[in-house]
Formats: C-alpha cells, structure tokens, sequence
C-alpha cells in the first residue's frame, strides 16, 4: 500500500513510474513550476542567508590558505574552474542528429580543493559554522579577527572535546571528515555500503573514524542521527535537511556570476542559462539552484540528473510524496556505479522548498556515464568520475523537448544564445588505478 491506495492503483494516476520501474532513461518536464518571484518564498530562506554563508566563508579564508597551502594562491577560497567544451558539444549534437543549440560549459567542482567534490563548498562550511559558533562561545575568536590563529594546538585541544558525525555514500564524507578533523574535531563518518574503498581510506588517513555499512545511504544517515542524538558533544551533519548545507552550496552561485562575466557570457532573458545537476538525495544541486534563481531570475533554468537505478529526486517531486517514498517500495534497487548519487529516499526539505523551481529531471543508464566519461577525457582530456558525467544529457534533452521549450518561451533564436552548462560534481581526487578502469569500461562501450 502506498498512501492508502494499492501499488497498482496508484501506478494508474502515474503513468511515468513505469517507466522508472523498467529502468528506462526517462524526461518529465515539471509543468508546476513558478516564476522566482513567486516561488522563492517556498524555500524559507533568502539572499541574506546566502550572504552571511558568503561571508563566513570569506572570514575562514585565512585559515584554510594556511593549513591546506595548495588554496593560498587564491586567498583561501575554495572555488572551480569554468571550461567551454566545445568538441564534446559538437559530438553530442552529431550523435543525436541536432544543430547548434548555444554553448556547452563545464563547472569543474571535481576540481575543488580539498575535497574534490561540490560537497567541498556546503560541506565545509557547515563545519565551520558549527567551529564558529563554538569557538565565539568559548572566546578563541571573535568577529573580525584573523580566523588562521585557529590553526593552534589550544584550538584543536578545544575542538577536539566535541564530534562531528555524518551519513554519506562517500564525497559529503570527504569533506566533512577532512575538514573536521584539520580542526580538530573527533570525526565520525557513517559510510554506505556504495561508498568506494579509495574514500574510505582516504578519510582514515585523515584521522577520521568510519563505520561501514551493509546497507544504504539512507541506513547511513539514520545511524549517524542516533550517534548525534545519544551523545551531547555530537553534532550531526543532515544531508538531508541541513539548511548550513544548503547556503554552502548556495554561495557558487555569485562565484559563477562572476566567472560567466569575466568570459564575457550574458545570462537574461534573451541569453538564457539551462544548468545540469547531478542529484542524490537533493542537498547540493538544491543548494546550488537556489543560489542560481536568486542571481539569475528566471533567466536559469535548472534541471535535476539522477541514475536510473536511483531516481529518487523524480519520484518524490513527480508525486508529491517527497521524503515518504522511496526507491525501493516501487522495487527499484538503488545500486548504481555513480555512488554519489545512489540515495533512494530523497531530501524532503529540498524537493517541497525547491519543487517549483526546477525545471525538469530525467534519468540517465551507468553505461551511458561510463561512455561519456570515456568520451569527455578523450575530447577534452578532463577526468571526472562516473557520478559527476550524469549532467551531460541535459542539453539534449532540453534540445528534443518542443513542448517544454515552447512552455518556458525558448524560441529558435533564443537557444542559438543559451548557454548550457554541467556541473561536474566530482572526480579529480578518483586514484588512477579506477580511474583507468573506469576510462576502460567507458571506451568499451563508445
């Protein structure tokens, strides 16, 4: 039974479940969306909110140039590389028999410091606004002062009283564990049983304790809660309701606003700006849609990319259900070589403040990331791991849907000046033995 009706009932009011069911790759277009002026007031948070996480960041910047010294060049701002990647436009539209549809862009948060991952950015700067709070209580800093003194025996001594657990199926972890641990904290990472054993390692040879798991992300997290909820000194990261989060991811936004000035790229009305993001349980991708539509407007247009053995993003939004269904009650497996995104419950916290604000989801098959990921490295000579090529799709299946574009106005005029751009969420840190496995499993199927 779901939600009081039979599965196969309900199953006749929603139609394109079963197609999920069969493991298709599947669009849907959201026809409820709203314009940001209505629909921002959804999320309970605004741009002031976006700011003060800003900001914080910026008061770290300090100490993150000084304990990790590859980010000093840039002030200690955790910040990626924006590409145009023309060759592999040209092959997509070739392959799928279109013409030009505008540009192809990559956002390389694979490259991020730290971490290597978009968690780097929402990640890290919850930690920091737990260690802030902390640290201001106890008068190691105060607002203001150079943030670096915390790289001090004293601080770590002081930080190192309290926890900091998470849940993650292997990038969250990453950079929660890393950066709690640079500070000090006693970290605890609850890991997946999709998780890969290179972060695993990693994280332990960063001082991070971590718990495997038999099970999923969700028994993950549920885990990591309990231990927080037992132990007053615990603080527990929610990817799945986390409004810190949330802003962190957030903060791209102004960052790419920024980028796409410098290289001369207009986003309005009649440049539109169609951006692909890789979704698990909906944290990062969210985070960072909320910071586009509140710098962009309704010029952006957001559109969610899920496995097709993981579409819980999908699911939740297409049938209002959002956090009370899962994967798995409609006898979907949750397994997937994209890791990061292999979450069968999705954040209900983001699919309800977030559900008239993105544009579209769709599904993409592990042998199509497989074969991209072969494709980008041979055309552009860019590595990214499987997760982080579930974007790539977008464009084309914005480019073959005339009743969405004409829904959202984009005229054959306006797509010759849309830009579209992927957000490429992880990769970079992959060891290069999985790498090259990776790399051939993908050109065997090109």
């Amino acid at each position: 039974m779901i939600q009081g009706k039979t599965l196969d009932a309900w199953l006749a009011s929603h139609p394109l479940i079963r197609e999920l069911q069969a493991l298709r790759e599947t669009t849907w277009f959201n026809p409820a969306i709203a314009p940001v002026a209505t629909a921002l007031a959804d999320v309970g948070l605004d741009a002031g909110d976006v700011a003060q996480a800003s900001a914080r960041l910026q008061r770290f910047a300090p100490y993150i140039a000084k304990v990790f010294p590859q980010t000093a060049a840039a002030g200690g701002i955790i910040e990626s590389p924006l590409v145009v990647v023309d060759k592999l436009r040209q092959r997509l539209l070739e392959e799928a028999g279109l013409s030009s549809g505008g540009s192809l862009w990559l956002k390389l948060d694979s490259e991020l410091p730290i971490s290597g991952s978009i968690k780097a950015r929402g990640g890290i700067h919850e930690v920091f606004k737990h260690a802030e709070d902390l640290a201001l209580q106890a008068g190691l800093v105060r607002i203001g002062d150079d943030y670096s003194v915390l790289d001090s025996e004293e601080a770590r001594r002081f930080f190192g009283q309290y926890k900091v657990a998470v849940g993650s199926t292997g990038n969250l972890g990453l950079s929660i564990g890393i950066m709690s641990a640079k500070l000090g904290f006693q970290a605890t990472v609850h890991m997946s049983s999709d998780a890969r054993q290179w972060k695993k390692d990693r994280l332990r040879a960063s001082g991070v304790t971590v718990i495997e798991y038999d099970s999923d992300y969700s028994v993950a997290v549920e885990q990591g809660r309990k231990q927080a909820e037992s132990d007053p000194m615990c603080y527990f990261v929610d990817d799945e309701n986390s409004p810190h989060l949330f802003l962190g991811y957030a903060v791209a936004a102004e960052r790419l606003a920024r980028q796409f000035e410098q290289a001369g790229v207009a986003v309005d009305a009649e440049h539109p700006l169609f951006v692909y993001l890789p979704c698990g349980v909906g944290g990062g991708p969210g985070g960072v849609a909320f910071g586009l539509k509140l710098v962009f407007g309704d010029a952006v247009h957001c559109v969610f990319a899920e496995p097709t053995h993981s579409p819980c993003m999908l699911l939740g939004v297409y049938t209002g259900l959002h956090e009370q269904i899962s994967v798995q009650e409609l006898g979907i497996d949750n397994i997937t070589a994209a890791d990061g995104l292999a979450v069968g419950r999705p954040s209900g916290f983001v699919g309800k403040a977030m559900q008239r604000l993105i544009d579209g989801y769709y599904t993409v098959d592990d042998d199509t990331l497989f074969r991209l990921l072969a494709m980008l490295n041979e055309l552009e000579t860019l590595r990214l791991e499987p997760s982080a090529l579930a974007g790539v799709p977008g464009m084309l299946r914005v480019l073959r849907d005339g009743t969405y574009l004409q829904r959202i106005g984009a005229s054959a005029a306006r797509l010759e000046r849309a830009t579209h751009l992927v957000w490429a969420t992880g990769g970079s840190m992959v060891p290069e033995p999985v790498f090259a496995a990776y790399l051939e499993q993908g050109r065997s199927l090109l």
